[in-house]
């Protein structure tokens, strides 16, 4: 299971990511804790996503196609320098309790934008730290696992903090937590290969990578299947404060429970992926995990105890996870070395990109027709997704099948 630790890079990558993550879930928790305290409103915490995620819509295929042309370690090292000052902006913001809401949402849009790049570099970046490509899933799933694993602890920690210090350590925390990410980034020995792009302009393969996308069928299916969930099933997270507060009478000890057990969730199923021997089962594992991840919401909508409820958002954290790690595994497998930033760039776009939108219209609808409609319509619309994606691969199976037996006749 944690046989790509041997590489020294990708250990020292683990590492340090593992503890700035914990920071940065922390700091999730604290802002949509605070920003729902302060406006009690569903519309407020969807907006607060929107501006979170959104940059990775606009942005991301413009990163891929950056990131294809330079050292892609050494724009990581700057996106994870401004991303420790708009965390140390934010901390001295909440520490002298000036709670301005628009100055909120406009950092949280700066982190956005960072994010647009940093994703992408990063899941790039994963090729180069494993020698053995055969490793590469089990490098992505261990990746999976600590992301995870930090989703767990970080609103755990976030919980006991908003309970006795107060909001201002968590963002403290955050920002002390890029120290030990940039010291192990900096002793990383990475030789990275810059392709030779000639004279085209980054506009010109902006499209040379969409044309690559769409060409092949299994990429582009899966980037519209993350899509998808992206935009109608995965925002449901969105909800959880009110679920907390409002549902289930809590505090933000109750609301750190419902993220911990998501996280509990997603380390189950990083863990299976982590320990597959080879890539090949991965699309049939991409359509179990979206069916348990649409059912899990539905569950989920109408629990009316909170034990029952943790549960049920236990598995919605286990198929959300599976989903997502799969389908990252397999673009990663499977797109050719001159195209993976891009590549990348258009999951991102997909996976991180259709998150605000999603934000806004779970927000909306919970606004309009109660939390509980909002949820049960997200994992509706997952399973009608699942269905309809089994569909559209036996028919393309069965017309690449034909197309081979007519050439061999």
């Amino acid at each position: 299971m944690f046989r790509s630790l041997k590489y020294r890079n990708f250990q020292l990558f683990f590492y340090g990511q593992s503890i700035s993550l914990i920071g940065t879930w922390m700091q999730k928790t604290a802002v949509s804790w605070l920003v729902y305290r302060l406006t009690d409103s569903a519309m407020m915490l969807g907006l607060v996503g929107f501006v979170s995620l959104i940059p990775s819509l606009l942005l991301s295929p413009y990163a891929g196609s950056l990131i294809d042309r330079h050292n892609r370690y050494k724009i990581l090292l700057i996106t994870q320098v401004i991303s420790m000052l708009q965390a140390g902006a934010l901390a001295l913001l909440i520490f002298f309790k000036f709670y301005n809401i628009p100055l909120i949402i406009a950092l949280s849009l700066i982190q956005g934008i960072i994010n647009a790049f940093d994703v992408t570099c990063r899941q790039s970046l994963m090729v180069e730290m494993v020698e053995d490509k055969d490793d590469l899933p089990n490098a992505i799933a261990l990746n999976s696992t600590m992301a995870n694993l930090a989703r767990i602890m970080g609103p755990a920690i976030a919980g006991v903090i908003l309970s006795t210090l107060g909001e201002d350590f968590c963002f403290i925390g955050n920002f002390v937590s890029y120290i030990p990410v940039l010291t192990c980034l900096m002793m990383m020995k990475l030789n990275i290969r810059v392709l030779p792009h000639g004279q085209k302009s980054i506009w010109t393969e902006l499209e040379e990578g969409f044309r690559y996308i769409s060409g092949d069928k299994d990429l582009s299916s899966m980037i519209v299947m993350i899509g998808i969930s992206s935009l109608f099933v995965i925002p449901f997270n969105t909800l959880m404060p009110i679920f907390a507060k409002d549902l289930f009478h809590g505090d933000a000890g109750t609301f750190s429970w419902f993220e911990s057990a998501a996280g509990l969730g997603s380390v189950v199923a990083a863990m299976y992926l982590a320990n597959l021997k080879s890539a090949k089962p991965i699309m049939k594992i991409t359509i179990i995990a979206s069916a348990i991840f649409g059912v899990s919401l539905m569950l989920l909508s109408w629990s009316g105890i909170l034990p029952l409820a943790l549960a049920f958002m236990g598995l919605s954290g286990l198929g959300m996870m599976a989903q997502t790690s799969s389908i990252n595994t397999y673009i990663q497998t499977h797109a050719i070395p001159e195209m993976r930033g891009r590549a990348i760039s258009y999951y991102v776009m997909a996976y991180q990109g259709m998150i605000p939108i999603g934000s806004l219209l779970i927000g909306w609808t919970a606004h309009a027709f109660g939390p509980r409609l909002a949820v049960c319509l997200s994992g509706m619309i997952g399973l009608l997704a699942t269905i309809l994606f089994v569909f559209y691969k036996t028919k393309f199976s069965r017309r690449q099948a034909a197309a081979l037996l007519l050439n061999h006749k």
